[in-house]
């Protein structure tokens, strides 16, 4: 059987297919993670010496764990999905791949802006760890007024200065998806032209390239997560530390309704065998004492408001900033309308 690079957290744990089922006598959890950070291990293991509950890890990516669990359908072994992405969760959520949780915790502390779609049974899905999709500028040829808001990436004053991963990559449908509920549908499409029209050269890479593109003159603008910067922040490689010499960052939208903020996030799944010990984790990733060291796995902010951050120079160093207040589960559910649109406009 070809299985899915499998790690298991305790030396103890059994897997079966890839991720075995727990025996009455030997409470286990089944954990499908596109979360790759060393960090999170001593999370699990203390979740295990807490409880008495092991989890069994299948690593993979977004997309992969996705297939496998339609592929894996009821007979699925998984318990609890942790994915990157609102557009990917509310993907996963409209497949059926995720069941209601309530928890009355899990309500308590996450905010319902940062929490999946709730028909009455308790919400899909709940963010865990929080982003932003911030602008990067070239400091020697563009000012900071000129790109204090992401509509600003559509002006003409910008022409020939944007480059963007492609459109269609999640973190942009996500921040797309969230500027359809700002502006609506006609404004929203005539912005996405502006910005194709705008652009230094064709969507291509990821966010640290972007990143790079700026530093090298490629382009003068470009969007990242905060993350992606934060990495470079904290390099000591001497590349790194000269690209983020010719590059500043804007939290856009601050004087209207703030920047973009996206999640990760961690369902249950939907023929989870092990219910009660998925939303017992669950509940534990959004406790004080873990939300800073899960967030900082990532360097990234805690989903819990309140909630300690960790010492963390990058973030600190970017400051504090408002941030908009639009549910990132309707940015999510906007993707296929942004998508529609994308291709009338020719973003690729």
């Amino acid at each position: 059987m070809k299985c899915f690079n499998t790690r298991v957290i305790t030396l103890a744990a059994l897997l079966l297919g890839c991720a075995g089922a727990a025996t009455a006598q030997d409470k286990a959890l089944n954990l499908y993670s596109a979360r790759h950070y060393q960090t999170d291990e001593a999370l699990y293991d203390n979740f295990t010496k807490a409880t008495g509950i092991r989890i069994n890890r299948v690593d993979a990516d977004d997309a992969g764990i996705v297939a496998r669990l339609k592929a894996e359908g009821s007979a699925s072994p998984a318990d609890v999905v942790l994915l990157v992405d609102a557009a990917r969760l509310t993907r996963a959520e409209s497949e059926g791949l995720f069941q209601p949780v309530k928890s009355v915790s899990l309500e308590s502390r996450i905010p319902a802006a940062l929490r999946g779609r709730d028909d009455g049974q308790g919400s899909s899905w709940f963010g865990l760890t929080t982003r932003a999709r911030v602008i990067v500028y070239s400091k020697a040829s563009v000012k900071q007024e000129d790109v204090d808001s992401y509509e600003e990436l559509a002006d003409a004053k910008n022409k020939g200065k944007v480059c963007t991963r492609s459109g269609s990559h999640p973190y942009n449908l996500t921040l797309f998806g969230a500027m359809l509920e700002h502006l609506g549908q006609v404004k929203t499409e005539a912005w996405l032209k502006g910005m194709v029209d705008n652009m230094a050269r064709a969507p291509k890479g990821g966010d640290t390239d972007q990143i790079r593109a700026v530093a090298s003159g490629e382009c003068a603008i470009a969007l990242t997560n905060t993350y992606y910067l934060a990495r470079l922040m904290r390099s000591d490689k001497a590349d790194d530390k000269a690209v983020m010499e010719k590059v500043a960052v804007v939290f856009p939208n601050q004087q209207s309704w703030g920047t973009h903020v996206n999640i990760a996030g961690g369902a249950v799944a939907r023929y989870a065998k092990n219910r009660a010990e998925a939303v017992k984790f669950l509940e534990y990733l959004a406790s004080d004492e873990v939300q800073a060291q899960f967030a900082d796995g990532n360097n990234e902010w805690p989903a819990v408001p309140g909630a300690r951050t960790a010492n963390n120079p990058a973030l600190e160093a970017m400051g504090k900033f408002k941030a908009e207040t639009v549910s990132v589960a309707n940015a999510g559910k906007n993707q296929a309308a942004i998508q529609q649109m994308l291709d009338r406009v020719g973003y690729k």
